[in-house]
């Protein structure tokens, strides 16, 4: 169905209305917020309306450094045109200490161990000092994230903020395109979940399940681990 462009505009102001009513809510408590992104095309929505109505609020990427080049390079430009608070972490283990017993980089024997290593472990120290993380999840993205509500409890107590709960595959690129906003370079070749380059292939439109599909493929994983274990359900 044909939404007006005017419309559409209306929406997403009473979205960005609750979502800053939200924001200043947690700040009239004292609470100390932060966000994370991967700075994929799905991150721009929400990333864009931080900067809109909270431009201070510290931006974590988790430098993994397994990242495709063009992932940074999208990132460091939505930081510029954003004016994005980019706060970047990572690993204090160095890559060539992330073999198994056989010498393998853990990537490809223990995805999981390798997801810990560099994704989770390094958010301790930043969930040490925040009291609210907005996440970007969405629903729609696969059923461990529908699951989810707009608050969990996630470890060292603090809240999880899930803004974009309810927004839709749709949602977000209409929401791109009112804005004219930038999508992530590799999204038009096929790429369409995008993370750390040895774990991600191009989607398979025939076999497509979710929005994960793409990531760990055969290897029976579809999360990193931040939204399973870094969530108290």
């Amino acid at each position: 169905m044909f939404v007006p462009k005017e419309e559409l505009i209306k929406q997403f102001d009473k979205k960005v209305s609750v979502i800053q009513a939200d924001v200043e809510g947690y700040k009239a408590e004292g609470k100390k917020i932060f966000s994370t992104s991967s700075f994929q095309t799905n991150s721009v929505p929400l990333l864009h309306i931080i900067s809109l109505i909270a431009p201070e609020t510290p931006i974590y990427f988790l430098n993994t450094g397994y990242h495709f080049p063009e992932t940074l390079k999208f990132r460091d430009s939505l930081v510029k045109s954003l004016d994005l608070n980019l706060q970047s972490i990572g690993s204090a283990i160095p890559k060539n200490q992330q073999k198994d017993a056989q010498g393998r980089l853990l990537f490809t024997s223990n995805p999981d161990r390798c997801c810990h290593i560099n994704k989770i472990a390094p958010l301790d120290s930043v969930l040490a000092s925040y009291d609210i993380w907005i996440n970007g999840i969405r629903g729609a993205q696969s059923s461990v994230r529908a699951s989810f509500r707009k608050e969990e409890q996630a470890p060292m107590g603090v809240k999880r903020y899930h803004p974009m709960l309810d927004w839709t595959t749709k949602m977000v690129h209409d929401y791109i395109r009112i804005f004219d906003l930038p999508r992530h370079p590799l999204e038009g070749q096929g790429y369409l979940s995008i993370g750390c380059q040895p774990c991600t292939h191009k989607i398979n439109h025939n076999a497509m399940l979710d929005n994960r599909d793409g990531r760990w493929a055969g290897m029976n994983k579809t999360e990193c681990g931040l939204h399973t274990q870094l969530v108290n359900k």
